[in-house]
């Protein structure tokens, strides 16, 4: 089947190009960028030179020139509506994945407080390991593909929530990021002198764009629960990769082994591992990948379930999962193409 991508000079439209180039069944024949029309694909990611698509010419983002069976769009928040209303115009039935945030939210008045400007709708929400998503996914043509936080927290959570272990006091959720999850417009506080060898906090506050994409998430699972996010997120000195904390009091006084619970939701999941008792995830251990690792522990002394999630923000947090859920709305297996396992050392 034949893909193209919107917004391919970003972090994310290169990832979705080196996936693809493994991927049996899609294949990449037109790449749009804006600001880089008329460059090689090779010369904005330099790593992709071997491959076909690296050969590639950037060209305009508009409906001719993004034909395809799939499209693609990694643009910014606030650039994908625009550009879905015009390939949509053309073809009414076209299949698309949107990686920005432009879709996301039911509420209205949630987009205009978080992201601003006019709500473009809501289409149906890409993280297929939550309960039943899968048949959703594959029965739709437009993808809202979540953000790269949001897709941390809401699994390591959604299984406890379905348990209703939590949901009686307020999620709280530390979480840091490598720095390609903020785009690839160069700012001060990303210039390597002030990133390496340091943490920083932002967006504290509860006015992280994630967090109503979160809520929004929990509160499909238990519409009655008392669900409340607090998101204090981290700036890592690292380039990719997301690891987060969350933590929350235990509203059931004998949970018995809180993994199994975990175990039996993702039973059907491939991409998503529970560690056993004593390992810790980290970042590393996933980069490259679409797989995620969670650790599910109880703190007895504080009573409270804590949960540690990590996966790669480009890849599960973007890319990888944007292919996942083309692959189901396609009629493959949602690992197709996805497979590869961590790189790191």
């Amino acid at each position: 089947m034949r893909v193209s991508i919107a917004g391919a000079s970003g972090y994310a439209g290169g990832e979705l190009m080196r996936l693809l180039e493994g991927h049996p069944h899609l294949e990449v024949v037109a790449t749009a960028a804006h600001s880089s029309v008329g460059e090689r694909v090779d010369s904005l990611h330099p790593a992709l030179a071997p491959s076909r698509v690296g050969s590639l010419l950037l060209c305009s983002a508009n409906a001719e020139q993004l034909r395809a069976d799939i499209v693609f769009m990694a643009l910014p928040h606030g650039q994908s509506a625009s550009l879905a209303a015009e390939v949509l115009a053309v073809n009414p039935d076209q299949m698309i994945v949107d990686l920005g945030a432009d879709f996301r939210l039911e509420s209205s008045q949630a987009w205009e407080r978080y992201y601003g400007g006019p709500h473009a709708g809501t289409w149906t929400y890409g993280l297929p390991e939550l309960s039943d998503q899968r048949a959703v996914i594959a029965a739709s043509t437009r993808i809202a593909n979540p953000g790269c936080y949001a897709t941390a927290i809401s699994l390591a959570t959604a299984p406890a929530v379905q348990a209703h272990l939590i949901g009686h006091s307020a999620i709280n959720v530390v979480a840091a990021s490598g720095t390609t999850g903020a785009g690839r417009v160069p700012t001060p506080s990303l210039i390597a002198s002030a990133v390496m060898g340091s943490m920083s906090a932002y967006k504290i506050g509860g006015v992280h764009q994630h967090t109503p994409e979160v809520e929004q998430v929990l509160q499909s699972i238990w519409p009655e629960g008392e669900l409340r996010v607090g998101f204090t997120p981290l700036l890592a000195p690292m380039p990719r990769g997301i690891i987060a904390t969350c933590t929350s009091a235990l509203s059931i006084e004998d949970t018995g082994d809180p993994r199994e619970i975990y175990r039996d939701y993702f039973k059907d999941s491939q991409f998503v591992s529970v560690l056993d008792e004593g390992i810790m995830p980290n970042t590393g251990s996933v980069i490259g990948s679409n797989y995620v690792q969670l650790s599910v522990n109880v703190d007895e002394h504080s009573g409270q379930l804590v949960v540690i999630a990590t996966l790669d923000n480009l890849v599960k947090g973007a890319a990888g999962q944007a292919i996942q859920n083309a692959n189901l709305m396609c009629g493959f297996e949602d690992t197709t193409g996805l497979l590869q396992t961590g790189v790191t050392p």
